[in-house]
């Protein structure tokens, strides 16, 4: 139960105490400083707590939106302020010295802005929500409210709900044929008390039968499994318009929406993949290729974003010029659109998968991929060499996070710490590409089973050590997890591919998305502030070194068919570690409530 505290003098005819009601607010009524302090004492520390002035008029979406939002500690709209159980200690304390200063004598003016201005001055971090249109004041006379409540009454505060419902960046196939509409399906939803979790949910099961519809390899299963994917993308926006339009984050949600989106993706490839097997078409080895460049391109979204995140004096000429193509609208949509965000990726998916066969599908997909890799990294990397950037020891630990280096790396990384100081600024990235290059080029290029790729693998967990041995705080040391990931995953699809029975590449398959999901793990943990995977989980699943080397060693040791169960058998465990640790923490941790609300996926 949240607690609200109304503090001044009542206003007749008011609606105050009836709109904190319906958001779920207990209220009670402080006539002094004194007197709301005294009450606010009394309110448990682990619940929600506002202070409002009773003089306010707003929209019942207004105060929905500055008092009910869990992702923030403290918050604050025009005459109402609160706190969670994160920011108690600091709402208590500049209530004490209020009530100090002002004696606990009759309030004149708003002791919600007087609180949220000692907050302010403490240098307390505090969310204001961007409130539109909507309406929320402290009338100080009988005209001020009068022209408060016109203004009102002008608004529809129903219509501003909905339309802040909808992602405010996002594709162009997502904003003009989805929203639309989804966002009254979110509202029905809302209305009929289900959570996002719950669509969130309904919208993997349903992506899972349309993998399941793709896998049976016919013309009618793979119509039926475009609709079904258009269908669980649908229901992808929904639960996130359901979040926004109720504010109902919480950390799981933003956990399953984050991950889920990556499962149903892959699994639907796994289907297509079944699919054209039953059609006497392997096309697993273009199924793995694109989870690979899919998963690639993310971890370049994501070590870019972090290595960017804070860094200070973070200007660029490129970035001004991007700045000026935005203000240009039809620029906007296509460059959001080239760089084919989930929305267009799996629209195209459904279409080409009812259409054509899955061969061609994974053919578009793969060359819209790249080519929507190669513009978003090169526009990265000239951004990266034209900005002048600071980049905090922040930005460096999450690159170093992102890296997953494992114990043989982290050696190596340490026994080169000190003949690393001397290495140019880019060294970091120039190793991880040429060592992650090598292993892969060598797998390639040797016959399956031979001992090269075993040597070159040790030269990658080498040149993955000096990679990582110093701070990743260069122009370009964002590449670096990407480079690694790339290397890791490329190998696996070689050496499966070279092994050329039956079996392998869905092993393989199987192996990279379990690793995947640890990788994608690690991203929404630094995300949320949650801090890195434990080292024990790094430790026990081998690093990106170690899992590099074991599958070389294991395809130099077994037959095909051997390396074929011993592929399956490592995936297995690779899965159940990663995932068993991953909802322990997900389920019980006390990470932030967040939503993601950047670049389309």
């Amino acid at each position: 139960m949240s607690t609200a505290i109304l503090t001044g003098q009542p206003v007749p005819g008011s609606s105050i105490e009836a709109d904190l009601r319906s958001l779920g607010f207990d209220v009670r009524s402080a006539a002094d400083t004194a007197e709301a302090e005294t009450l606010l004492a009394a309110v448990p520390g682990e619940e929600r707590v506002a202070l409002v002035d009773a003089r306010f008029v707003g929209h019942v979406h207004a105060l929905r939106l500055g008092l009910t939002d869990p992702r923030f500690p403290l918050a604050a709209i025009p005459g109402a302020v609160t706190a969670q159980p994160a920011g108690r200690q600091a709402l208590t304390r500049a209530m004490a010295r209020e009530n100090s200063a002002g004696g606990g004598t009759t309030l004149v003016d708003s002791l919600a802005d007087r609180i949220l201005t000692a907050l302010d001055s403490d240098g307390t971090e505090v969310h204001r929500p961007e409130l539109g249109s909507l309406v929320a004041a402290v009338p100080a006379d009988p005209q001020a409210r009068n022209e408060a409540r016109q203004d009102l009454t002008s608004v529809d505060d129903e219509a501003v709900r909905l339309k802040s419902a909808v992602k405010s960046r996002d594709g162009f196939f997502t904003t003009y044929c989805i929203s639309p509409y989804s966002r009254y399906i979110a509202r029905w939803c809302a209305r009929r008390g289900l959570t996002p979790n719950q669509v969130t949910t309904a919208s993997l099961l349903t992506a899972l039968i349309a993998a399941a519809c793709a896998a049976t390899g016919t013309r009618g299963g793979f119509v039926a499994a475009g609709v079904l994917l258009i269908a669980s993308f649908v229901l992808d926006c929904v639960d996130g318009q359901i979040a926004r339009y109720s504010l109902q984050y919480s950390t799981l949600g933003a956990w399953l929406d984050a991950t889920f989106d990556r499962a149903k993706e892959y699994a639907y490839y796994a289907g297509l993949a079944l699919g054209a097997a039953r059609g006497g078409d392997d096309v697993w080895a273009l199924a793995l290729g694109a989870m690979v460049l899919q998963t690639c391109r993310h971890v370049v979204d994501f070590s870019f974003n972090e290595a960017n995140h804070d860094a200070t004096a973070n200007t660029s000429p490129t970035a001004a010029l991007s700045d000026k193509l935005d203000s240009v609208g039809w620029t906007v949509w296509i460059r959001r659109m080239i760089v084919l965000p989930i929305g267009e990726r799996w629209a195209m998916i459904a279409i080409l998968t009812a259409a054509t066969t899955p061969r061609i599908t994974f053919y578009a997909l793969l060359i819209g991929c790249a080519f929507a890799a190669t513009y978003t990294t090169a526009g990265r990397v000239l951004r990266s060499l034209t900005r002048k950037a600071r980049r905090t020891d922040r930005a460096a630990g999450a690159l170093a996070d992102l890296a997953d280096s494992g114990p043989l790396a982290q050696g190596f990384a340490e026994a080169l710490k000190k003949p690393a100081r001397g290495l140019p600024g880019f060294t970091a990235p120039v190793v991880a590409f040429f060592g992650g290059l090598a292993v892969v080029l060598t797998a390639a290029l040797t016959g399956f089973g031979g001992p090269w790729p075993i040597v070159a693998a040790v030269v990658y967990a080498l040149t993955s050590g000096l990679a990582v041995a110093r701070p990743l705080k260069g122009a370009l040391d964002w590449l670096v997890p990407p480079f690694l990931r790339a290397a890791e995953y490329g190998t696996v699809l070689v050496l499966a591919a070279k092994a050329d029975v039956n079996g392998a590449l869905p092993a393989a398959f199987g192996l990279v998305a379990a690793v995947a999901y640890h990788h994608y793990d690690t991203v929404y943990r630094i995300r949320g502030n949650a801090g890195a995977p434990p080292a024990w989980l790094v430790r026990s699943i081998g690093g990106h070194e170690g899992r590099t080397l074991l599958v070389t060693v294991l395809a130099a040791l077994l037959t095909a068919s051997q390396f074929t169960v011993a592929l399956t058998a490592l995936a297995v465990a690779v899965a159940l570690v990663v995932l068993l640790e991953s909802i322990r923490f997900w389920v019980s941790a006390g990470a932030p409530a967040v939503h993601d609300e950047g670049e389309p996926a």
